[in-house]
C-alpha cells in the first residue's frame, strides 16, 4: 500500500512536470494569462472598496478586516482551481468519452483527473489575494503572533480542501448530467464572491448553513475572529482543519458516479 502511495505521487508529480513544461513552451502567453488572471479579480475588490467609502465598517468589522477576510477566501479558491481544475473540466472527459481511457489505467481515478488538468496561470489569482492578504496584515489593528500565522495556513489548507470538494461534487453530477450544472458555480465562483464578507454579517441562518451543511465559515469566519483578537479560545486554530470532513461526502458521490458510469461508446 505504502509502495502504491508513492507511485501514486510520483505519478501525480510527472503530470505536474508535463503541464509545467508545456505552459512554458509558450512564456509571453503564460505571462499575459497569468496578469490576466491577476487583474480579474479587481472588480471584485473594487466593490468593496467603494463600499467603504461610504461606511465605515460593516457589522463591526473596518476596511483591513474585510480585505483579510476577502484575500484567504481568495487564495483558498484560486489554489483550488489550481490544482484540482481536472474536477472543473471533468464533463468534457464524458463527453468524448476520454474517462472511459482512465478507468483502464491501474492508477486511482481521482489521480489521473488531478493530473490531467492544472491551471499553473492561476497563480496571478494567487499573486492578488497575496497582495491584499499583506496590506490587510499591515494595516489591520492586531498583534501578530506565530499561532496567528499557523491559523492562515490551517485556513489556506482548509479552504482548498473545501473548494476541492465543491469540483469534486460538480465532476460527480456529471456523470449523471453528462454536462456539469451551472447551479454549482453558485457554491464555488458565487461562494468566492459573498465571501468576500465574514459570513457572520449575512445573519445567523446563513452562518448555521455555512458551518454545518458547506462549511465555509469554518475556512473563513471562526478563524477570522481568533486572529482578529475577537475570540481568544485556540481552538479556533484549528477549526478550519474541521472544513476537510466535507471531503467525505464529495468522495463518495465520486465513487457511487464511478460505479453507475456506462461509456459513452465515442
Amino acid at each position: 500500500m505504502k509502495k502504491q502511495k508513492v507511485c501514486g505521487l510520483k505519478l501525480y508529480l510527472h503530470y505536474l512536470s508535463i503541464i509545467c513544461r508545456s505552459a512554458m513552451q509558450y512564456k509571453a502567453s503564460f505571462l499575459l494569462m497569468a496578469i490576466g488572471q491577476f487583474l480579474v479579480s479587481f472588480s471584485v475588490f473594487l466593490g468593496v472598496y467603494f463600499m467603504f467609502q461610504r461606511f465605515s465598517n460593516v457589522k463591526g468589522f473596518t476596511y483591513s478586516e474585510v480585505l483579510l477576510c476577502f484575500s484567504v477566501m481568495l487564495m483558498e479558491f484560486s489554489l483550488a482551481e489550481i490544482w484540482a481544475r481536472g474536477f472543473d473540466t471533468f464533463p468534457s472527459m464524458i463527453r468524448q468519452g476520454t474517462f472511459d481511457r482512465v478507468l483502464l489505467r491501474p492508477r486511482s481515478e481521482v489521480l489521473q483527473v488531478l493530473g490531467s488538468k492544472f491551471e499553473l496561470v492561476r497563480i496571478g489569482k494567487v499573486l492578488q489575494a497575496v497582495v491584499m492578504f499583506v496590506y490587510g496584515m499591515i494595516h489591520v489593528d492586531v498583534q501578530w503572533t506565530a499561532a496567528k500565522a499557523l491559523t492562515v495556513v490551517f485556513m489556506l489548507i482548509g479552504g482548498t480542501g473545501l473548494f476541492t470538494g465543491l469540483f469534486m461534487i460538480y465532476a460527480a453530477l456529471s456523470f449523471f448530467t453528462l454536462d456539469g450544472l451551472e447551479f454549482m458555480n453558485l457554491f464555488t465562483d458565487g461562494a468566492r464572491e459573498y465571501g468576500k464578507y465574514p459570513f457572520g454579517v449575512y445573519g445567523k441562518r446563513m452562518l448555521q448553513l455555512t458551518t454545518f451543511v458547506i462549511p465555509y465559515a469554518l475556512v473563513q469566519h471562526y478563524p477570522l475572529l481568533y486572529i482578529l483578537d475577537r475570540r481568544d479560545n485556540p481552538v479556533y486554530i484549528f477549526v478550519p482543519l474541521m472544513a476537510l470532513w466535507f471531503l467525505i461526502p464529495s468522495y463518495a458521490l465520486w465513487r457511487y458516479g464511478v460505479r453507475k458510469y456506462k461509456s459513452s461508446g465515442s
